[in-house]
């Protein structure tokens, strides 16, 4: 076999490899990224629970930089402190040098097998988390299959008249090998399987001893730069960058001892393709005892670094749409769900103000109403395009995630035309009627009063559907509709009432009654939108069959009863 052809198959097996490692990933967290998420904000009350949960959670994603994303995104909103979430890393990091461990056992009559078996659960299973094992069996598979194929490739390259003087530049120069190995890695983005691969050239003796230790050390600082070049806000920076400090303070403590280090490996175990796994471990677990008890410290320097941004004056801007989070669906989508969130506590101080607002001519309060509209609009603007961002990212074949993305996208232009409809309709028509002297009559205000209590009682309704799910919240919400219609009927009976015993002063009445009938269908249609919010969640509980008309008025009527 010609040099070409060597290097396309050794290419080849190396794309296999990222690819395999990457299906596992995105399996483990399609599957079970909820619960992951659940249990990474659960054990952070102490240091040595951290370092563990980092370390399981970096087992099962099969990548630190997975679970460095998870962290991340809770420590920049607040969810968990800094000082824990290093420990998590120092978890994470000790997690991959133990795959690395296991993942370097020569195990390829195994590879296939599990190909096999992951393709029959993926194709044939109904169940998302059953889909999602076959997705983890296949990569496990083709990162077997990829490490007996760069074996079988790389061996006839021990004697190569090209490559031998190459790496061994490499070996005569650590600074560069440390160099070569981090940018290889973070273009990768996967340390483990650049660790694997230095192993692979270790066991063909293509590259010396000294220097596959080189290159480890810059796979490992490599691993923790594309979550510190991703974050885009200051506190999502501070825990990469803890991460690579941490790191680099270890690279430069062992640089100067890689020849000692390597013999004594050697010695321990005489094989070259272990002695580049088993340093891998030893530095990291080394890393852990090291910064594991100053990690308070660490933290309190990081932020002294890197301070909280000053709030922005513009509350249309986005706070959680953190673009780092998109290589992770599970933790992209719970960032969109918490800027909806956002735009539902703006909604909600508008749907306040309106009260006010159509009692009497308030110019401040109607231009904060207006501002707060844009503000929506802003925001529901950022959001869309972050939920079309993480399906460039991630595709969400997944059935969870899809229908997750989907509730998010249509709450967003819900909560946009309920702002439509309080900033443009109602509060404008109620501002002129106001302008011109046209007042609600007491009994009208007392039935508007009454409808925009319900809204505030619907809207914390829809948002706890939004966020829990639940089918009776979903239920209650949607036979809260019979009420409005209700109302809707009642006003044009007292508006009729009221034109009747008008007397000369019909035509006033008229208008007055005018603007009364416009604000009521205008709080229905609010209403309507809120409704929305339960119909997916009623759509799933059918089966995905779409609750018919009949359905719905049953609903109604069974919740008026109780």
């Amino acid at each position: 076999m010609n040099g070409t052809l060597i290097l396309v198959e050794l290419a080849g097996h190396v794309g296999l490899l990222l690819w395999g490692t990457h299906m596992v990933g995105t399996g483990v967290q399609r599957g079970f990224g909820n619960a992951l998420r659940r249990g990474l904000g659960r054990n952070l009350d102490s240091r040595a629970r951290a370092f563990f949960t980092g370390l399981g959670i970096t087992t099962l994603l099969q990548s630190s930089t997975a679970t460095g994303l998870l962290a991340t995104s809770f420590t920049a909103t607040g969810v968990i402190a800094l000082a824990p979430a290093l420990a998590v890393m120092l978890g994470a990091n000790v997690g991959t040098a133990l795959l690395t461990q296991l993942l370097s056992f020569n195990m390829a009559l195994v590879g296939p097998p599990l190909v096999l078996a992951g393709t029959l659960s993926f194709r044939w299973a109904t169940d998302g988390r059953a889909k999602n094992l076959g997705r983890i069996g296949i990569g496990l598979g083709l990162m077997l299959m990829a490490l007996a194929g760069l074996v079988h490739t790389l061996s006839p390259l021990e004697n190569a008249p090209l490559l031998r003087p190459v790496l061994g530049s490499l070996s005569a120069d650590p600074v560069l090998a440390v160099i070569v190995a981090a940018a290889l890695t973070w273009a990768c983005h996967s340390s483990i399987a650049i660790v694997l691969l230095i192993g692979t050239f270790a066991a063909s003796h293509v590259v010396e001893p000294t220097g596959a230790l080189a290159l480890v050390l810059g796979a490992n600082l490599g691993g923790a730069l594309p979550a510190l070049l991703n974050a885009s806000t200051l506190a999502g920076r501070r825990l990469p960058l803890g991460n690579l400090l941490v790191r680099s303070a270890g690279v430069i403590l062992v640089l100067p001892f890689l020849a000692p280090i390597a013999g004594a490996l050697a010695h321990a175990d005489p094989v070259a393709g272990r002695l580049v796994v088993n340093f891998h471990l030893l530095f990291n677990v080394l890393l852990a005892v090291l910064f594991l008890g100053p990690v308070d410290a660490l933290a309190r320097l990081l932020t002294r670094w890197l301070p909280d941004a000053p709030p922005s004056a513009d509350p249309g801007r986005p706070v959680h749409l953190d673009v780092a989070a998109l290589d992770s669906a599970t933790v992209a989508l719970a960032n969109a769900a918490r800027e909806t969130l956002r735009m539902a506590d703006m909604v909600d101080g508008m749907l306040r103000d309106t009260l006010e607002l159509l009692c009497r001519d308030d110019r401040v309060r109607a231009g904060a109403v207006s501002a707060a509209a844009r503000c929506v609009d802003q925001l529901g603007e950022a959001i869309r395009r972050y939920l079309a961002d993480i399906g460039d990212e991630q595709s969400l074949d997944n059935q969870r995630e899809g229908a997750r993305g989907q509730d998010i996208l249509s709450a967003v232009i819900n909560l946009e035309h309920v702002a439509d409809i309080i900033a443009n309709s109602l509060v404008e028509c109620s501002i002129r009627g106001l302008k011109r002297g046209k007042k609600l009559a007491p009994e009208e205000m007392s039935v508007v009063a009454a409808m925009h209590h319900e809204l505030i009682d619907s809207l914390r309704l829809a948002l706890a559907v939004f966020l829990r799910a639940d089918v009776r919240d979903a239920e209650r919400l949607v036979a809260s509709k019979a009420r409005f219609r209700e109302f809707e009927s009642a006003a044009m009976s007292l508006s009729a009432r009221l034109l009747r015993t008008a007397g000369d002063s019909a035509e006033r009445e008229a208008e007055e009654s005018g603007i009364f009938l416009r604000s009521v269908r205008d709080l229905r249609r609010i209403h309507s939108h809120l409704a929305s919010f339960a119909y997916p969640i009623l759509h799933a509980d059918r089966g995905g069959k779409a609750p018919t008309m009949v359905e719905e008025l049953s609903l109604t009527a069974s919740s008026t009863l109780e």
